[in-house]
């Protein structure tokens, strides 16, 4: 069988995956806005795993079992607080710079975002789940090259139901770089779509963020605005990350 790489844009696409029988693909999971690239920054500041979720009943669930988690994640784009958890003020929002060192060293935390944990969540019975960012973009790569898997599945987590500019670029960033390792197989046509916006980009990601829904968004609130050039930096971590039963570690 020829290898191949798919991509899928939207929770629209990536919900029938739990139907689908995933036991010889390779998964790469992109939020780059933020979860992925926040839960990558986690573990690079000492964090021992995250434990991504669905829905916030879950991560409440899991601190109820275990008060030492810390709970994390967002609603809105916002830190949920006790009238959205049924009492219980999370910890952590989704904004990469809070998970410092000082913050999550040592700890295991349950996050649960709008679309990143549940894009995560449907993959958990893929051969192999990567955490992808722009922050792990050659070395994940490189990974990816030295594997070669037969199938390659890029998920882009996207914005609420829709689509996003900035999963998609990441996406293509992987696919531009993969196309090469790829010749001889096949390449869907939404993973050659995603290439080429990276490429008309690549130089000015932030700029492609100005146009970019989630990315707009960000850029407009003054607390928030900083995440979106730190989620677009590349290559600052020098480890992947990978979700095996259940918790996104360190690979070894």
């Amino acid at each position: 069988m020829k290898p191949k790489i798919d991509l899928l844009f939207s929770p629209a696409e990536y919900a029938r995956l739990p139907e689908i029988d995933l036991t010889s693909t390779t998964c790469v999971v992109f939020d780059i806005l933020r979860a992925t690239t926040t839960m990558t920054t986690a573990l690079a500041s000492g964090a021992r795993a995250l434990i991504p979720v669905a829905e916030i009943e879950e991560a409440v669930a899991c601190r109820r079992r275990d008060a030492s988690i810390l709970l994390a994640g967002e609603r809105e784009g916002r830190r949920i607080t006790a009238d959205l958890s049924g009492g219980f003020e999370f910890d952590l929002g989704n904004s990469p710079r809070e998970f410092t060192a000082a913050r999550v060293a040592g700890r295991t935390i349950a996050i649960t975002t709008t679309n990143g944990t549940r894009a995560l969540r449907v993959c958990a019975a893929a051969h192999q789940v990567w955490v992808g960012s722009f922050l792990v973009l050659s070395m994940l790569v490189e990974r990816l090259k030295h594997d070669r898997p037969a199938h390659l599945l890029l998920v882009c987590s996207g914005t609420a139901e829709e689509a996003s500019t900035e999963d998609t670029l990441a996406a293509g960033a992987f696919v531009a770089h993969l196309a090469e390792s790829y010749s001889q197989g096949k390449i869907s046509d939404s993973a050659w779509m995603a290439s080429d916006l990276y490429l008309r980009h690549e130089s000015d990601l932030l700029g492609a963020m100005r146009l970019a829904r989630n990315g707009r968004r960000l850029l407009a609130m003054e607390e928030l605005r900083d995440d979106v050039p730190f989620c677009l930096q590349r290559n600052t971590v020098d480890f992947l990350a990978e979700m095996k039963h259940g918790e996104v570690t360190r690979a070894a």
